[in-house]
């Protein structure tokens, strides 16, 4: 069985570890109200996806 002659010291251990951070979300404009939204998914503000009302909202 393999086992390591020496120990992995602290700062090789932490160097290899240095790129686990967490990446924003790509986010998009909505064509129809300019809100910020997530790609591929129908805009909140306005209920549009893909030139087409697909969710009902209240706007007053």
């Amino acid at each position: 069985m393999a086992v390591p002659k020496r120990k992995v010291s602290k700062a090789r251990r932490d160097k290899r570890r240095a790129n686990w951070k967490l990446d924003l979300p790509g986010m998009s404009k909505c064509p129809q109200c300019q809100e910020i939204k997530a790609p591929h998914k129908a805009c909140s503000n306005c209920g549009y996806y893909n030139g087409r009302q697909i969710l009902k909202t209240s706007e007053a």
